[in-house]
């Protein structure tokens, strides 16, 4: 009895001090590591870095050497062929052995993929890394829809414009300072053509300014607000298109085409959603050292990229491994190194080290709700697209 008694009070001592949950957690760790071992974990990634295919193919090395996942990137343009892809899974009842085991995500495609119950999790928590994160970023909600476990935070974006101090030392501050300066100084501004992800990320900036960041932006969009609040962005666009880069008639294909028109003296801003792109650019020798990324006055879009899982993963473990190191200090501390990613990352600065520990970042400016993403992208397109 006695002996039954002091079973109860250790099991009773174990529970009230966590020791018994944190045994729990990581024998569900150990699990998922054993089960991980020896998958192929299909990650559908943007690859027009070649910084970025870089660092992954860093990674790949480590997962596999370290706990013998293999890591394969299957470079996409943009996201959302990848949610068409997992859509046509879902409705063929395709519930197991998917075609993709991880995706580099966030606002609009979350949503989406949210919304169609494409998503893993949650999973966020279980991760050994999540404890390294810090906790006061805006981690719980991406453009404003709650992520509920279902991805973990990767990097913080933000959106910066690049300039040659020497040949521009006083770059606009405001989309209406670029304006005059594009009307003074003909075919040396361009922005990415949307849908490109930096494009559509200028015309929501642009939108927002515009609107002095009416508080309509954060609902879902409807026809009648969406009339008329972007009514001035495409006047604004109108006479911008005017006087940019090849008379408006053609856009860059994305931030790596603008960075080189940069380096080539045709136009005179880059564009990226990195604060720390222009180091490794300078670094690889893509630009000049005397180039400088800054924010508008107003502060710079920004927002979390995320990490998630298709709840049909076919290497669900294996995906859960990957992102736990992905997350880790070791590799948060390579990706934010100035001269490999320099993305800003998502840990507490304590446990960082290198460049990383100091990464720079501007004051922030929200994302609207997602929904807007797409308005805008299709009436662009509809304007200006032919």
């Amino acid at each position: 009895m006695n002996k039954l008694v002091s079973t109860l009070s250790i099991l009773a001592t174990a529970y009230a001090s966590g020791t018994f949950a944190e045994s729990s957690t990581n024998d569900h760790w150990t699990q998922i590591k054993q089960q991980a071992e020896g998958q192929t974990v299909y990650f559908h990634a943007w690859g027009g870095s070649q910084e970025i295919n870089r660092y992954l193919q860093w990674a790949g090395k480590e997962l596999q050497s370290q706990y013998g996942v293999t890591l394969k990137h299957v470079k996409v343009t943009d996201i959302a062929e990848t949610t068409t892809r997992l859509v046509a899974e879902k409705a063929a009842n395709k519930n197991t052995g998917g075609s993709v085991d991880m995706v580099w995500i966030n606002g609009e495609n979350f949503k989406s993929m949210k919304d169609n119950e494409l998503l893993f999790g949650p999973f966020t928590q279980n991760l050994p890394s999540w404890e390294f994160v810090d906790k006061t970023l805006p981690i719980d909600v991406d453009f404003s829809e709650p992520t509920e476990g279902l991805e973990a935070p990767w990097g913080v974006g933000q959106l910066v414009f690049i300039h040659d101090s020497e040949s521009l030392y006083n770059p606009p501050k405001s989309f209406s300072e670029m304006l005059s300066y594009a009307q003074a100084f003909p075919n040396k501004l361009s922005y990415p053509r949307p849908p490109e992800f930096h494009g559509t990320s200028f015309l929501k900036s642009l939108l927002i300014e515009l609107t002095k960041n009416d508080a309509t932006l954060q609902k879902p969009v409807n026809e009648d607000d969406f009339q008329t609040l972007t009514a001035p962005l495409w006047q604004y666009l109108d006479k911008f298109h005017k006087v940019a880069w090849r008379g408006g008639k053609q856009f860059p294909a994305g931030t790596s085409e603008t960075i080189q028109l940069l380096d080539d003296g045709q136009i005179d801003l880059a564009i990226s959603f990195n604060p720390n792109a222009v180091y490794s650019a300078q670094a690889s020798g893509k630009l000049a050292d005397t180039t400088k990324a800054y924010a508008l006055e107003s502060g710079a879009l920004s927002n979390i990229h995320f990490l998630a899982i298709p709840w049909n993963s076919n290497a669900s473990a294996g995906a859960q491994v990957a992102i736990n190191f992905l997350l880790s200090p070791e590799a948060q501390s390579r990706k934010g190194d100035l001269n490999v990613w320099g993305d800003p990352s998502v840990l507490s600065s304590q446990y960082l080290s290198g460049s990383a520990k100091n990464t720079q970042q501007f004051k922030s400016v929200g994302e609207p709700h997602p929904s807007w993403q797409a308005a805008l992208e299709k009436e662009w397109l509809k304007r200006y697209g032919s």
